[in-house]
Order: C-alpha cells, then structure tokens, then sequence
C-alpha cells in the first residue's frame, strides 16, 4: 500500500523557508541537516519538507522548474486550515507572504484565503469543510 508521506519544496534557502513557515503559520520544525540543504517541519500525519535548489538538482539530471515569486504561481497549493481565516492572513503577510486573493466565502460555507510564501509558491488559508 502507497501512503502519501511528504511535500517537499524546493527553495533557494532552506533554512529562510523553514524560518518563515515557523514564524507566519506556528509550525514547528522537525529537523535541518548540517549542510542547510534539506529540512522538514512538524506537520503532522504528512509532513512538509524543503530542498535546497542545488540538492534538488542533484536528483533531477534534467532540471526542474523553478518557482519564482515574480511569475504565476505553479497549479498546486499548499492548503493550511485554520477556524479564524483572517488572523492566519496577517500573521503570513506580517512575515513576508504576498495577498493573492482575500478572505472570501464559498457557496458551501468555507472561507478561502490565498497568499505566495517567500518563495513564490501558493498556500490557502481556509476554514474546514463542514459536511
């Protein structure tokens, strides 16, 4: 059986990533190696790891995509949920994210926020999904 395990982004400064998850969303971080090449935080059941550019090219021989906080997001998000939308909006903009689309409400009731971390990729900020 396959069991989804990780995220991994690839950034430019894995410890800066690392820093600014911890300060804009409360996560903690799990570990950093040595080398400031790789590192993981607390996220429980999956985790959200982080890969240095350079370690990342190590493994892909024909390269990647880069993301780029300048450009369009790539089609993927990661999607963090919270029950005060707004609160969790400012805490990532004070440390850095950039609004994408305010805090607006769905037809069926969740409230949905997008803003870009440091590096550029897409997180949406939103209340849980009531069935």
């Amino acid at each position: 059986m396959v069991q989804f395990g990780y995220t991994i982004l690839y950034v430019q400064d894995v410890a800066a990533s690392i820093a600014f998850y911890e300060q804009a969303f409360g996560l903690e971080r799990r570990f950093l190696t040595p080398e400031n090449d790789y590192g993981e935080l607390q996220t429980g059941a999956t985790t959200i790891a982080f890969a240095s550019q350079g370690l990342a090219n190590t493994n892909l021989k024909n390269g990647f995509i880069e993301s780029n906080p300048d450009a369009r997001p790539f089609a993927m998000e990661l999607g963090f949920v919270t029950q005060d939308v707004a609160a969790a909006v400012t805490q990532a903009l004070q440390s850095g994210a950039k609004m994408v689309q305010e805090p607006m409400q769905k037809p069926w009731g969740q409230t949905v926020a997008y803003v870009r971390d440091i590096d550029g990729f897409l997180i949406e900020l939103c209340t849980p999904v009531k069935l």
